[in-house]
């Protein structure tokens, strides 16, 4: 086994972060120590300025408005459930998609049972995404919300978020982007894209610690709060103040990870989007290549690969699993995506996820779930040649050592 661990588990989280990142957030913990907006002291202002800065620096990354625009949360799915939850209001329909994390699922089914029948999940194409079309079709006078995935985290479905943007510009509908799979190695422009609502995590593609995340609210998008506290100004307040982005912003942040947040910013801003990008790119194609290969030299199991087809733009991330081509009295052997991935793991020190992602919809719409979902690589630009290599000769390994 090799000493050193090959990480292909980014989708989740992403390792190792650059060393920028580490040497911010240690050095802002012991020294920038002060409760940010609390107290008029050097150590609290200097940890408000801190955060102010990655603020400016998320507004700068997504093209917001302004960073008033920007509030943190301490991960997507708190984003998702202060967005989803502080716009709709009873009797407004939503539209979703098929291929959404559970961080949009569950809200959703929390909301459907006060007010039934009030959500579509409109069928996503798995190469091209959501169909402005279907989006048509499934359209109600009371409308009021769609909110859909930018990136599938199990298939690496992109969904045209521009296109979908500007219809729902068009239509009066308020329109809400999970960017848990794109903040960080996608373009994303909230304005041209006419992004209402945008949730992203820190601990993904943007390179900072777990713990961090924001959601950008378009000005003039009005949310109830769901959460009121201290807020560290108008004390003298007994009600939540409604400026932006304290309103949504309770109690005590985390200064030293959204510092960190802010330096992983700095390293995507520096290297840029498209560098980013284009590597993962490469990994990714390098991948499927190596799988093929495994594909043609073993005729005893077949790789399945979820959709996206082949050759069609997508997100750095793959879904496989697995089928065994041996007569029925040797069916015993089977091949299960989890314990491939313990296989893997245990005996080749290399990291990747299996099972449903957390994104059961997604695994209905794909016949996966009753199959123990999916063996799941996702690299990103901090992975080399060598880390692909390696991963694609140990499934080799497995696959022949299991048969």
């Amino acid at each position: 086994m090799k000493n050193t661990i090959i990480y292909l588990d980014n989708a989740a989280g992403s390792f190792p972060k650059p060393e920028s990142v580490y040497k911010t957030m240690d050095r802002v913990i012991r020294e920038s120590g002060g409760n940010p907006g609390r107290s008029g002291h050097k150590l609290s202002l200097s940890a408000s300025r801190l955060i102010e800065e990655t603020r400016l620096l998320c507004a700068k990354l997504f093209h917001a408005e302004s960073n008033e625009n920007i509030i943190f949360t301490n991960n997507a799915t708190t984003a998702l459930n202060i967005a989803i939850k502080g716009v709709i209001n009873p009797k407004d329909h939503i539209l979703t998609s098929t291929l959404e994390h559970n961080s949009v699922s569950r809200p959703l089914d929390y909301i459907n049972t006060f007010q039934l029948n009030n959500i579509t999940k409109i069928h996503t194409d798995l190469n091209h995404g959501l169909n402005v079309d279907d989006i048509k079709k499934s359209l109600l006078p009371n409308t009021k919300l769609l909110v859909c995935t930018h990136i599938s985290n199990v298939t690496g479905t992109i969904n045209d978020i521009a296109s979908i943007g500007a219809f729902c510009r068009d239509n009066g509908i308020i329109f809400l982007v999970d960017a848990a799979q794109s903040a960080g190695n996608k373009y994303i422009n909230v304005q041209e894209m006419c992004i209402d609502m945008l949730a992203f995590p820190g601990h993904k593609g943007l390179l900072g610690p777990q713990g961090t995340g924001g959601l950008y609210i378009r000005k003039g998008i009005e949310l109830k709060t769901i959460l009121q506290g201290g807020t560290g100004n108008l004390s003298e307040m007994l009600a939540q103040p409604d400026s932006m982005p304290y309103k949504f912003e309770s109690g005590t942040p985390n200064t030293h990870g959204l510092a960190g947040l802010g330096a992983g910013i700095k390293f995507i801003l520096d290297t840029g989007i498209d560098e980013i990008e284009k590597r993962e790119t490469f990994l990714i194609n390098r991948l499927i290549k190596g799988l093929q290969n495994i594909c043609v030299e073993n005729t005893t199991c077949s790789l399945n690969f979820i959709k996206p087809d082949i050759g069609i733009y997508r997100g750095s991330l793959l879904s496989i699993n697995f089928e065994n081509n041996l007569k029925k009295e040797c069916q015993q052997y089977q091949f299960s995506p989890t314990d491939i991935a313990m296989i893997l793991d245990n005996e080749y020190n290399i990291a990747v996820r299996s099972g449903l992602h957390c994104a059961a919809d997604a695994h209905r719409s794909l016949n996966t779930l009753e199959k123990g979902g999916t063996l799941r690589i996702s690299p990103n630009f901090m992975n080399t040649e060598e880390d692909i290599d390696d991963f694609c000769f140990a499934l080799k390994e497995i696959l022949s050592a299991r048969l």
